[in-house]
């Protein structure tokens, strides 16, 4: 490193996000940037360790000490052709990864501190397109044609490796543009639709297709291709199937957020098709980062109120999780930009009863509850622990995770990556499976 003492003297300083009375009115991106100064200032913290744990900790295997090294030297486009090597969309992780690295790094052992590698991240893809860094790269065709489902972050990482590899790639996608849950799940406060269009931009340049509006059957795909890679996600949500269920009101979460992207895109839909919290007091159930994403769009469609209620017991506050201790992922509690703008929140809730009147929600019926040993081991039990109460609520919206696709058994030229394998997991994960499943369609075609 250039200054291999500058964690000494230097401390992390984050962007921040933009002041809540300014962002809470429009779903411009929420996070801010530092100056370039500032920015290699904070590159320069990384301590290029004997054992990057931040290397290990990164599903992809980011190399964080190489290109915290060249940015903090000023050499951006150096800094981006080292990043770019193990992360093919470092603009998509820069804005939406939850900085695995940075638990694992070892100033975050010292003292909480850890290196901005998220947004060192960011920084860089924005300064490479800015500069015109991201070159177009047309490799030389070996003859395959391979045909990529679902256009996510796992479908386009595989476009991505399949082409450069030199296989004629075709992506097909239900929805009316690419992107999956970049562009259909994630809030534009966290990730700007013009980030995800200007790098399919640059992929069709390099010759891969995308076919949207297209449903495929996975039992009957599109003949004329040597292999198919499946990545259709976890299109079914985690329902909650209730007494009340039925009542107008009720929502499973991508049923907004999904929405609501749409009509910032210019999409229109009838008034009695819109789920929008205007005016309402919005009920979130579920603690993970869907239901913080719904929050952050409840109060920026006009919410008058937002809860959110968890069945699970309240993480440990705090940076240190006993039960996950460095250089592991720390489940403590998570206070997101959401969160900050207003709301309740409340663990170790059950949820009984949706009730209504003349069809449309008007509360829900919930009770505290606890958690005990289960005497046979595995999954704890539920207890009761307080009287059921109702809160009051016009909107509910369900954000309990989803469920794992059962498929079905498919020939031996077809391969199943993503969250259509593994169930939901996160972008950066997605992402590494699918450049995991490009090198083994790579290796089956060679056969």
């Amino acid at each position: 490193m250039g200054n291999p003492k500058a964690f000494l003297t230097i401390r992390r300083k984050e962007a921040g996000y933009r002041p809540i009375n300014d962002r809470i009115h429009d779903f411009g991106e929420v996070e801010q940037t530092l100056n370039s100064n500032d920015r290699r200032q904070q590159a320069s913290r990384c301590m290029d360790c004997g054992v990057p744990f931040c290397h290990w900790a990164c599903p992809l295997g980011n190399k964080p000490p190489e290109w915290n090294d060249a940015l903090y030297k000023g050499d951006w486009e150096l800094a981006y052709h080292l990043l770019t090597a193990t992360n093919p969309f470092p603009e998509f992780t820069g804005r939406v990864c939850p900085g695995l690295c940075e638990k694992a790094c070892v100033l975050n052992l010292m003292n909480h501190e850890p290196t901005t590698n998220r947004e060192d991240e960011a920084a860089i893809a924005e300064h490479a397109f800015n500069e015109d860094f991201v070159r177009v790269e047309i490799p030389q065709r070996n003859g395959k044609k391979v045909a990529v489902v679902g256009a996510g972050p796992a479908g386009l990482s595989a476009a991505y490796y399949l082409n450069q590899a030199g296989c004629s790639v075709e992506v097909f996608d239900s929805n009316e543009a690419p992107g999956g849950l970049l562009r259909y799940g994630i809030p534009n406060f966290k990730l700007n639709k013009v980030v995800i269009d200007r790098r399919i931009a640059v992929l069709e340049k390099e010759g891969i297709v995308f076919h949207c509006g297209q449903t495929i059957n996975i039992q009957q795909l599109p003949e004329g291709f040597d292999a198919y890679v499946i990545a259709t996600g976890t299109p079914e949500a985690r329902d909650l199937k209730i007494t009340g269920r039925e009542l107008k009101g009720v929502y499973l979460a991508l049923e907004m957020l999904a929405q609501q992207n749409r009509v910032l895109a210019g999409m229109e839909f009838k008034k009695d098709q819109l789920v929008n919290a205007k005016g309402k007091d919005v009920l979130v159930i579920g603690g993970g980062d869907t239901g913080s994403d719904c929050i952050g769009t409840a109060h920026r469609q006009g919410a008058r109120s937002v809860t959110q209620i968890e069945i699970m017991p309240k993480p440990v506050a705090g940076p240190e999780d006993p039960k996950n201790p460095w250089p592991e992922w720390p489940r403590t509690l998570k206070t997101t930009s959401s969160h900050e703008e207003g709301c309740v929140r409340r663990w170790n809730i059950n949820t009984l009863e949706f009730l209504g009147k003349d069809g449309r929600l008007t509360g829900v019926k919930v009770q505290p509850i606890d958690w005990k040993p289960n005497p046979e081991g595995g999954r704890p039990l539920m207890v009761e622990a307080g009287k059921p109460e109702i809160i009051k609520a016009d909107m509910v919206l369900l954000a309990m995770g989803f469920l794992k696709p059962n498929m079905p058994e498919l020939p031996a030229n077809v391969f199943v990556t993503g969250d259509a394998a593994s169930g939901a997991s996160l972008v950066v994960r997605a992402m590494a499976n699918g450049r995991a499943t490009a090198e083994k369609v790579c290796a089956f075609l060679k056969k």
